[in-house]
């Protein structure tokens, strides 16, 4: 199927809906861009990087803290290159994956598939802060704990990716933020990293936890990823609007090359969904699946959202810091909603 460019209305609704959510207080500011896989992009902005930073507005290639985009942009490409390079099986228990652990280990149990579909039964509270001060490696910790529901129902865990970043950084014998910076350097992501990054007028801050304590800015918003130093499975990547987009882009066209592509071939696979979210929502390997399967798109807890709608060749990138004023999920909802119903058409 050629590409299907976005329309012009389209792409003035979402910049207006956008303005919109700025205006209410919703986020300081923001940028989408609206491509497709033959490099056409159109890249929208609407407020301040944020309020102590002055007027300038951000950019494509303003940074943000992508907090659970880390899942898709790392952890799930980084499984399937571990994949294809005979590392791992999709159906292997994790506790195979990581240094030997005596005894049971009914966590340990969950499959690389369980733990990517979210669908392994972990325990859902997810607090590294509890595991401090003991000489148990955390690998160990988290696969001795027991499972708090039958495998198989679909529960958004964080641990699970917690647990794959450990067994990726095994497996190659290396640590998982440099597996990651070699793979977003072969794809063009030259901004995307685990951080903490250099505080700047360039990079977005998040939240201020305490009042009167100095906002997060530069370092992870997830405190777990927090505690790991700023680089786990589940969050702790910093990225652009302009890497997102590369990222879509790349998948794309990736994916348009089926068979013969490695990341096409693993993007299909994805695609197929494996467990039930809600009605008409499903989970593939780390995507949600809407619009009957045609559309795959992850969320970021701070503000940031990826969409694919791989037959039509087009991605919409959203870089917001909406948790600069607190829970983002429900300040950014219509924008999120209008992306999702956008991409979807045809």
């Amino acid at each position: 199927m050629p590409v299907i460019p976005f329309a012009a209305d389209d792409v003035a609704r979402l910049h207006d809906t956008l303005n919109d959510v700025v205006a209410n207080g919703a986020t300081p500011g923001g940028v989408i861009v609206c491509g497709t896989r033959d490099g056409q992009h159109k890249v929208l902005s609407a407020g301040t990087v944020a309020p102590e930073l002055g007027n300038a507005a951000p950019d494509r290639h303003t940074v943000y803290d992508v907090a659970s985009l880390t899942k898709v942009l790392a952890t799930w490409p980084l499984v399937g290159r571990a994949l294809d390079a005979g590392l791992l099986d999709l159906d292997q228990p994790v506790r195979d994956l990581l240094p030997p652990m005596d005894g049971e280990a009914p966590s340990g149990s969950a499959t690389v598939r369980q733990l990517i579909t979210h669908t392994a039964g972990l325990r859902a509270s997810t607090r590294l802060d509890f595991y401090r001060g003991g000489e148990t490696q955390l690998h160990e910790l988290l696969c001795r704990e027991p499972l708090e529901d039958t495998p198989g129902g679909h529960r958004y865990i964080n641990r699970g990716y917690i647990l794959l970043g450990l067994a990726l950084a095994h497996v190659h014998g290396r640590p998982l933020d440099v597996l990651a910076a070699e793979m977003w350097r072969e794809l063009g992501m030259t901004a995307t990293v685990y951080g903490p990054v250099g505080r700047g007028p360039n990079v977005a801050p998040t939240e201020q936890r305490i009042p009167g304590a100095p906002r997060i800015w530069g370092a992870a918003h997830d405190d777990n990823a927090g505690l790991l130093g700023g680089v786990a499975g589940h969050a702790g990547v910093f990225s652009t609007a302009r890497d997102l987009a590369q990222f879509g882009e790349t998948l794309l066209a990736a994916y348009r090359a089926g068979d013969g592509h490695p990341l096409g071939m693993w993007l299909r696979v994805s695609l197929v969904p494996q467990a039930t979210i809600e009605p008409g929502l499903e989970r593939g390997l780390s995507w949600i699946l809407a619009a009957g399967g045609q559309v795959a798109y992850h969320h970021g807890f701070t503000g940031t959202s990826l969409y694919l709608a791989p037959t039509t060749g087009r991605y919409l990138a959203i870089c917001t810091n909406a948790v600069y004023y607190g829970a983002a999920r429900s300040r950014i909802a219509p924008l999120r909603a209008l992306a999702l119903k956008t991409i979807s058409a045809v």
